[in-house]
Parts: structure tokens; C-alpha cells; sequence
């Protein structure tokens, strides 16, 4: 027999199991409504973000619909593909962690390495989003200019790819739908201010404020992403 590799289970896999379980041996059809999201969470013993990546996974899968305000609804019974369970992209939570955890070192680093040159290529981004913003289109790409630019700025090149990676996981299905459901000229904006505070650190060439503003920045994303989302309670 031929043996297979075994995959690394991402947590919101194995809630979503549990969910599709609660779904089978309750006997719920489609339509039922499943129980609030801090009862899951309560009876899962893990954190409600934890099951809000579960619950995303699930409608992206097409097992359960969410109704904003009202609660999450059984959608399908039917077994979900492999192929498309591993196709879903990585937790949120997790990049965010991530990229809280490198950006705030490339964010410090750079500090020494900054230049005029630099710093006016950040403003130039700052003011490209707030113009975005203005115009009511998204400010994504002079986001991701934003952080990248920090990482050139730092000078390392495995952190400026790294930085891109993690920041292009955005356009996972998982994170897509989360963003779709999120992200408002209101979240653009408190970004937006975040992103100038980074700056102001950076300038002032102080390591350990541009490591917390850029820590603070995507740490308040983060929040934002999956702390927003209020499925039914």
C-alpha cells in the first residue's frame, strides 16, 4: 500500500468538523438554525474568533449560510470535497499574528535605515490611501506599497518577500469573504491613521514606537477582520 503525506490540520478545519457533527448527530435539516456563535465557542472550549473562521470556512464550503444579525442556518448536508477544504488559505488570526510579530521588527529596523528619500515615499503612500478613501475606492494596493516599502526600507530582502506573502494571503477565499464583509470606508480610515502614527515613529527614529505602532496597527486589523462579525450572538 501506498502511504499518503499527511496534511497539517488548521484549526478552523477541525471546529468546522465539530460543527458539521453537532449538524449530523442533531439531525438539523436544511434551513435549521445552529446555536449562537459564544455557545459554540463555549461548548468547543475555544475562542469565538476561532469559531467565526470556522463558520466563514463553512459558508464558503457551501454547509451553512450567514445571515448577519440573525444566526447561521444549515445550507447543505452534503460531504464537503477535500480538494476544496484545503483550498479555503490559512487563518486570518494567524497572518495577522504573524505579520504583527515580523512587520514590528522590520519596523524597527528600518529606523536606522531611513532616509529623506524614504520617508518621502511614505507620505506619498499615506497620501495616495487618504486619497483612495476620499474617492470611495479601495486603498488596498497603496496598503500593501505601504508595508513593502517599510521592508525595502529595512533593507532585508527576505523580509520585504515575506512581508509581500503574508499581506497577498489577503486574497485567500477565506480572508477574501471576511474582508467583503468588513472592511468599510470607516475601517480604511482608522487604518489610515494607524498607518500615519507608523509613520511619525519612523521619523522620529525611535525602534521600539515604530515597532509598537506597526504591532498596534495590524493587531487593531486584526480585530477588525474577525472581531467585527457578530453572526446571530
Amino acid at each position: 500500500m501506498e502511504l499518503k503525506s499527511v496534511q497539517p490540520r488548521r484549526l478552523y478545519h477541525l471546529i468546522g468538523d465539530q460543527i458539521r457533527a453537532y449538524i449530523a448527530v442533531n439531525h438539523l435539516s436544511t434551513g435549521d438554525r445552529l446555536p449562537p456563535e459564544r455557545d459554540l465557542a463555549q461548548q468547543l472550549n475555544v475562542s469565538r474568533p476561532s469559531v467565526r473562521e470556522a463558520l466563514i470556512a463553512l459558508e464558503i464550503q457551501g454547509v451553512v449560510e450567514i445571515r448577519m444579525g440573525a444566526g447561521v442556518f444549515v445550507r447543505s448536508i452534503a460531504p464537503v470535497p477535500e480538494a476544496l477544504r484545503d483550498k479555503i488559505g490559512d487563518s486570518p488570526s494567524d497572518i495577522m499574528q504573524a505579520r504583527a510579530s515580523i512587520e514590528g521588527c522590520v519596523a524597527s529596523l528600518a529606523c536606522a535605515r531611513l532616509t529623506e528619500e524614504g520617508i518621502a515615499r511614505l507620505h506619498g503612500l499615506v497620501a495616495d490611501m487618504r486619497r483612495s478613501i476620499a474617492e470611495g475606492s479601495s486603498p488596498v494596493e497603496a496598503d500593501r506599497q505601504f508595508h513593502i516599502c517599510i521592508a525595502e526600507i529595512a533593507q532585508n530582502a527576505v523580509f520585504t518577500r515575506l512581508v509581500s506573502e503574508l499581506f497577498d494571503e489577503r486574497h485567500a477565499p477565506i480572508a477574501e469573504k471576511l474582508r467583503m464583509q468588513t472592511e468599510n470606508a470607516s475601517t480604511w480610515s482608522a487604518a489610515l491613521i494607524e498607518h500615519e502614527m507608523i509613520v511619525a515613529a519612523l521619523v522620529a527614529r525611535d525602534p521600539l514606537e515604530a515597532q509598537a505602532a506597526m504591532r498596534s496597527h495590524l493587531k487593531a486589523s486584526e480585530a477588525r477582520w474577525i472581531g467585527a462579525l457578530n453572526p446571530g450572538s
